[in-house]
Protein backbone atom coordinates (compact mmCIF):
# COMPACT_ATOMS: atom_id res chain seq x y z
CA UNK A 1 0.00 0.00 0.00
CA UNK A 2 0.96 3.17 -0.51
CA UNK A 3 0.01 5.09 2.42
CA UNK A 4 -0.54 2.21 4.59
CA UNK A 5 -4.05 2.71 4.90
CA UNK A 6 -7.08 0.45 3.80
CA UNK A 7 -10.41 0.43 2.32
CA UNK A 8 -13.27 -1.97 0.85
CA UNK A 9 -12.84 -2.33 -2.45
CA UNK A 10 -15.92 -0.85 -3.36
CA UNK A 11 -14.55 2.01 -2.29
CA UNK A 12 -11.27 1.90 -4.57
CA UNK A 13 -10.78 1.79 -8.35
CA UNK A 14 -8.69 -1.33 -9.73
CA UNK A 15 -5.82 -0.68 -12.67
CA UNK A 16 -3.93 -3.40 -14.40
CA UNK A 17 -0.66 -2.78 -16.39
CA UNK A 18 -1.62 -3.17 -20.03
CA UNK A 19 -0.10 -3.31 -23.33
CA UNK A 20 3.22 -1.57 -23.70
CA UNK A 21 3.62 -1.34 -19.86
CA UNK A 22 0.45 1.20 -19.59
CA UNK A 23 -1.37 1.40 -16.49
CA UNK A 24 -5.37 1.03 -17.35
CA UNK A 25 -8.22 1.90 -15.40
CA UNK A 26 -10.37 -1.62 -14.72
CA UNK A 27 -13.54 0.16 -13.72
CA UNK A 28 -15.32 -3.52 -13.67
CA UNK A 29 -12.86 -5.35 -12.43
CA UNK A 30 -12.60 -7.98 -15.20
CA UNK A 31 -9.27 -7.33 -16.63
CA UNK A 32 -6.73 -10.33 -16.68
CA UNK A 33 -3.46 -9.14 -14.79
CA UNK A 34 -2.45 -8.38 -11.02
CA UNK A 35 -5.06 -5.59 -9.93
CA UNK A 36 -3.05 -1.77 -8.91
CA UNK A 37 -5.83 -0.73 -6.61
CA UNK A 38 -5.92 2.83 -5.92
CA UNK A 39 -8.66 5.03 -3.64
CA UNK A 40 -11.53 6.06 -5.29
CA UNK A 41 -10.83 10.04 -4.83
CA UNK A 42 -9.24 12.45 -7.96
CA UNK A 43 -6.32 13.58 -4.99
CA UNK A 44 -5.84 9.69 -4.38
CA UNK A 45 -4.52 9.50 -8.27
CA UNK A 46 -3.05 12.46 -9.08
CA UNK A 47 -0.95 12.16 -5.97
CA UNK A 48 -0.18 8.41 -7.12
CA UNK A 49 0.54 9.48 -10.04
CA UNK A 50 2.80 12.27 -9.23
CA UNK A 51 4.77 10.13 -6.34
CA UNK A 52 5.37 6.87 -9.03
CA UNK A 53 3.17 4.71 -6.82
CA UNK A 54 1.84 2.57 -9.97
CA UNK A 55 5.50 1.66 -10.47
CA UNK A 56 6.26 0.45 -7.37
CA UNK A 57 3.11 -1.00 -6.82
CA UNK A 58 3.51 -3.14 -9.88
CA UNK A 59 7.69 -3.73 -9.38
CA UNK A 60 8.19 -2.38 -12.59
CA UNK A 61 8.58 0.75 -14.71
CA UNK A 62 5.20 1.29 -16.49
CA UNK A 63 3.71 4.06 -18.43
CA UNK A 64 1.08 6.40 -16.80
CA UNK A 65 -1.12 8.75 -18.19
CA UNK A 66 -1.24 12.10 -16.61
CA UNK A 67 -5.22 12.61 -17.05
CA UNK A 68 -5.44 9.09 -15.48
CA UNK A 69 -8.06 10.44 -12.62
CA UNK A 70 -9.46 12.18 -15.86
CA UNK A 71 -10.14 9.04 -17.93
CA UNK A 72 -10.97 6.96 -14.59
CA UNK A 73 -14.04 9.50 -14.00
CA UNK A 74 -15.39 9.19 -17.66
CA UNK A 75 -15.45 6.03 -17.02
CA UNK A 76 -17.67 5.80 -13.83
CA UNK A 77 -19.09 8.80 -14.95
CA UNK A 78 -20.30 6.50 -18.41
CA UNK A 79 -20.80 3.16 -15.65
CA UNK A 80 -23.48 5.54 -13.92
CA UNK A 81 -25.32 6.54 -16.98
CA UNK A 82 -25.36 2.82 -18.59
CA UNK A 83 -26.80 1.74 -14.95
CA UNK A 84 -29.83 4.39 -14.85
CA UNK A 85 -30.14 2.89 -18.13
CA UNK A 86 -30.54 -0.44 -17.17
CA UNK A 87 -33.02 0.19 -14.56
CA UNK A 88 -34.96 2.47 -17.28
CA UNK A 89 -35.56 -0.34 -19.20
CA UNK A 90 -36.08 -2.88 -16.05
CA UNK A 91 -38.91 -0.48 -15.22
CA UNK A 92 -37.00 0.83 -12.18
CA UNK A 93 -36.56 4.47 -13.17
CA UNK A 94 -38.79 7.29 -13.57
CA UNK A 95 -38.57 11.47 -14.55
CA UNK A 96 -39.91 14.21 -14.31
CA UNK A 97 -41.24 16.16 -11.32
CA UNK A 98 -44.50 14.78 -10.92
CA UNK A 99 -43.49 10.91 -11.71
CA UNK A 100 -40.68 11.30 -8.94
CA UNK A 101 -42.90 13.31 -6.28
CA UNK A 102 -45.70 11.02 -6.96
CA UNK A 103 -43.21 7.62 -6.58
CA UNK A 104 -41.53 9.96 -3.29
CA UNK A 105 -45.01 9.91 -1.86
CA UNK A 106 -45.97 6.54 -2.41
CA UNK A 107 -42.88 5.79 -0.67
CA UNK A 108 -41.74 3.69 -3.78
CA UNK A 109 -37.66 5.42 -4.10
CA UNK A 110 -34.75 3.69 -3.38
CA UNK A 111 -32.91 6.56 -5.24
CA UNK A 112 -33.58 10.26 -5.72
CA UNK A 113 -31.30 10.96 -8.78
CA UNK A 114 -31.00 14.78 -9.72
CA UNK A 115 -28.93 16.76 -11.76
CA UNK A 116 -25.80 18.43 -10.56
CA UNK A 117 -26.23 21.66 -12.76
CA UNK A 118 -30.01 22.21 -11.80
CA UNK A 119 -31.20 24.68 -9.64
CA UNK A 120 -31.03 24.21 -6.47
CA UNK A 121 -34.66 26.14 -5.37
CA UNK A 122 -35.97 23.47 -8.12
CA UNK A 123 -34.81 20.60 -6.32
CA UNK A 124 -35.43 21.65 -2.59
CA UNK A 125 -39.27 19.97 -2.25
CA UNK A 126 -38.18 17.16 -3.74
CA UNK A 127 -35.53 16.52 -1.40
CA UNK A 128 -37.71 17.16 1.23
CA UNK A 129 -40.24 14.50 0.47
CA UNK A 130 -36.84 12.28 -0.12
CA UNK A 131 -35.52 12.56 3.85
CA UNK A 132 -33.84 9.25 4.84
CA UNK A 133 -33.97 8.45 1.22
CA UNK A 134 -30.16 8.26 -0.43
CA UNK A 135 -29.50 11.50 -3.03
CA UNK A 136 -27.21 11.56 -6.14
CA UNK A 137 -26.50 14.39 -7.75
CA UNK A 138 -23.06 14.38 -9.39
CA UNK A 139 -24.71 13.86 -13.08
CA UNK A 140 -25.72 16.36 -15.01
CA UNK A 141 -28.68 16.98 -17.13
CA UNK A 142 -27.13 15.75 -20.33
CA UNK A 143 -26.28 12.91 -18.60
CA UNK A 144 -28.92 11.84 -16.64
CA UNK A 145 -31.10 12.43 -20.09
CA UNK A 146 -28.48 10.25 -21.90
CA UNK A 147 -29.41 7.70 -19.53
CA UNK A 148 -33.09 7.90 -19.45
CA UNK A 149 -33.84 8.42 -23.56
CA UNK A 150 -34.32 12.47 -23.33
CA UNK A 151 -32.70 15.83 -24.39
CA UNK A 152 -32.13 17.08 -20.49
CA UNK A 153 -33.58 15.41 -17.25
CA UNK A 154 -33.63 17.45 -13.83
CA UNK A 155 -35.18 14.76 -11.44
CA UNK A 156 -35.18 11.02 -11.57
CA UNK A 157 -36.47 8.35 -9.00
CA UNK A 158 -35.09 4.79 -9.02
CA UNK A 159 -36.84 1.92 -7.00
CA UNK A 160 -35.53 -0.63 -4.95
CA UNK A 161 -33.60 -3.62 -6.70
CA UNK A 162 -30.34 -4.93 -7.67
CA UNK A 163 -29.65 -2.61 -10.47
CA UNK A 164 -30.38 0.45 -8.38
CA UNK A 165 -27.99 -0.91 -5.64
CA UNK A 166 -25.09 -0.94 -8.34
CA UNK A 167 -26.05 2.30 -9.63
CA UNK A 168 -25.32 3.71 -5.88
CA UNK A 169 -21.90 2.04 -5.12
CA UNK A 170 -20.71 3.24 -8.65
CA UNK A 171 -22.33 7.01 -7.92
CA UNK A 172 -19.98 6.82 -4.62
CA UNK A 173 -16.88 6.05 -6.66
CA UNK A 174 -18.04 8.59 -8.80
CA UNK A 175 -18.39 10.88 -6.35
CA UNK A 176 -14.87 11.03 -5.29
CA UNK A 177 -13.76 12.56 -8.52
CA UNK A 178 -16.06 15.45 -8.50
CA UNK A 179 -17.12 18.13 -6.25
CA UNK A 180 -16.03 16.60 -2.67
CA UNK A 181 -19.31 14.52 -1.14
CA UNK A 182 -21.06 15.18 2.11
CA UNK A 183 -20.13 12.10 4.71
CA UNK A 184 -22.33 8.95 4.15
CA UNK A 185 -25.13 8.38 7.30
CA UNK A 186 -26.44 5.45 7.05
CA UNK A 187 -30.46 5.74 5.55
CA UNK A 188 -29.53 9.07 4.04
CA UNK A 189 -26.57 9.34 1.84
CA UNK A 190 -26.18 12.37 -0.31
CA UNK A 191 -23.75 12.72 -3.12
CA UNK A 192 -23.26 15.50 -5.05
CA UNK A 193 -20.63 17.15 -7.23
CA UNK A 194 -20.02 19.22 -10.31
CA UNK A 195 -19.85 16.60 -13.40
CA UNK A 196 -16.44 16.54 -14.78
CA UNK A 197 -14.46 18.28 -12.60
CA UNK A 198 -12.39 13.74 -3.56
CA UNK A 199 -6.60 12.01 0.28
CA UNK A 200 -3.64 9.59 -0.19
CA UNK A 201 -3.54 6.92 -2.38
CA UNK A 202 -3.88 3.22 -1.77
CA UNK A 203 -2.11 0.82 -3.85
CA UNK A 204 -1.87 -3.27 -3.33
Amino acid sequence: MATGETAERARLVRCVVGPEAAIVPDIEGKLPGRGLWVCARREAVELAVRKGAFARAAKQAVKVSPDLADQIERLLARRCINLVGLCRRAGLAVAGFVKVEERLVAGRVAVLVQAADASPDGKAKLARLARGIERVEILSSAELGLALGRENVVHAALSPGGLTSSFLAEAQRLAGFRSPPEPLSAGNTHLSGKPLTASGPELA
